[in-house]
């Protein structure tokens, strides 16, 4: 990241591009003298004012407004200045050029992808997720990914996981003192109801995790690979799904010979559509190629769709698919061209009826594979999260488990019951940044655009 935290920064704050408006920010110590050195004057904190943006000369740059806000009441907790102009690239470019000039013997340098933000988070104006919710609000690609977002960025998923650890915090001081004044002979898990509160703890996690995931399923999508032998629909289904022509549909077997990938989106939820080649034992060099792909598709998928020919089912392939899958993926049968049966089949047949031609039925294959994903349509969740969320709660669970398991036996124990409740609280720290390493922050906030 930076040279150092304690430098004044710039950066262009607008996207790339011609706009109405552009926007130069400036954070750090030597944002009064630079207001001074540009404009002459004090720059009252939180007043918009108009006024000319000149060079060492005098001459016109453009004209906007500067705004001043003092630390600690700023995006960052520093001093900010934010200069708002017109927004052509070479406008911009020329006052943020000045600026440097104006600032060079000030400290002030180019800032680097996300470390408004992260300054944010090191003055501790954002915690580590709201700061994360930053990056996804910006890269938000639905109505649903935005609200979560928000959400997550307001403190909501924050508050939750503090609550959860102030919880555990108790717990553990209870536990600490009982260890350090051993002889007064508490009979700790009786006396303090540890078991029963530790039960609670571990069902308030339960409920935050699968509230998480299904964050992490509205920001990251679901990998959905479409599989089964040539010409059963695959091609026919996507095209379908995606409401558009995206894959060639043909008559001939081993039309497709590369995955196709397609983005579509139900109830909000991103899901990366994968039409692969049809699975069968072939001499075609280039199908072979296209057909090793697909079972790689299979292997690293989230859920599968086994699709089959409803006027000739085959379930041959329904081994080899279990045998190549992740034992945690789940797979959803699928009847193609159900319209061609004399009788529409039903759900006790164990399958999802569908047509890729008439699209009948393909309203309950969106909602089963929202169902397979853990997301309930309607139930939304109120955040958005990131796998790195997901895994640092189900290590906090995992801990929890072990507490349960010292729990059960005695009070002999509870220097082990203490241990795995500071590891519980350590992991739940991750989230929100606590306990957070330099080299995730590095890697977190290099993501981000510059300017934020």
């Amino acid at each position: 990241m930076a040279a150092s935290d304690q430098d004044s920064i710039i950066a262009i704050a607008t996207a790339p591009g011609r706009a109405g408006i552009g926007v130069i920010r400036i954070s750090g110590p030597c944002v009064p003298a630079l207001a001074q050195a540009l404009f002459q004057r004090e720059l009252t904190p939180r007043h918009a004012h108009f006024l000319p943006f000149t060079d060492e000369q005098g001459e016109l740059l453009d004209e906007g407004l500067a705004l001043r806000f003092a630390a600690p009441h700023s995006y960052t907790g520093e001093h900010v200045l934010e200069l708002q102009g017109h927004g052509g690239p070479a406008v911009l470019r020329r006052v943020l050029a000045r600026c440097l000039r104006a600032g060079q013997s000030m400290g002030l340098r180019l800032a680097e992808p996300g470390e408004f933000t992260r300054r944010a988070f090191l003055n501790e104006r954002l915690d580590l997720a709201q700061a994360e919710a930053v990056a996804d609000l910006i890269e938000a690609s639905s109505e649903a990914a935005a609200r979560g977002a928000i959400a997550s960025l307001s403190g909501r998923f924050s508050r939750e996981v503090h609550a959860l650890a102030e919880r555990i915090v108790h717990l553990r001081m209870l536990v600490e003192a009982t260890l350090d004044f051993p002889e007064e002979e508490i009979e700790f898990l009786e006396k303090y109801q540890a078991r029963e509160t530790l039960d609670g703890l571990r069902q308030t996690l339960d409920v935050l995790l699968a509230h998480t995931r299904q964050g992490a399923v509205l920001r990251e999508g679901l990998h959905v690979v479409l599989a089964g032998e040539p010409n059963v629909g695959k091609s026919s289904l996507l095209n379908a799904l995606a409401g558009e022509e995206v894959a060639i549909v043909t008559d001939i077997a081993g039309t497709t010979r590369d995955k196709v990938v397609q983005q579509i989106h139900i109830e909000g939820v991103p899901l990366h559509i994968v039409d692969t080649a049809g699975l069968r034992e072939t001499e075609d060099t280039v199908e072979r190629l296209g057909i090793a792909r697909s079972w790689s598709e299979i292997e690293r998928a989230d859920v599968i769709v086994h699709l089959q020919d409803a006027t000739q089912p085959n379930s041959v392939l329904d081994a080899a698919i279990a045998a190549r899958r992740n034992p945690s993926t789940p797979v959803l049968a699928v009847w193609n061209k159900s319209d061609l049966l004399a009788e529409w089949p039903g759900m006790q047949t164990g399958r999802i009826a569908v047509s890729a031609k008439t699209g009948r039925g393909l309203d309950e294959l969106r909602v089963e594979l929202l169902r397979l994903a853990g997301w309930t349509p309607g139930g939304e969740s109120p955040w958005l999260a990131r796998q790195r969320h997901v895994l640092a709660l189900q290590e906090a669970g995992e801990h929890l488990v072990l507490a349960a398991g010292h729990a059960a036996q005695d009070d002999r124990v509870l220097d082990l019951f203490a241990e795995e409740l500071r590891l519980a609280h350590d992991a739940l720290g991750k989230v929100t940044g606590a306990f957070g390493s330099e080299e995730l922050l590095g890697e977190i906030f290099s993501r981000f655009c510059i300017g934020k």
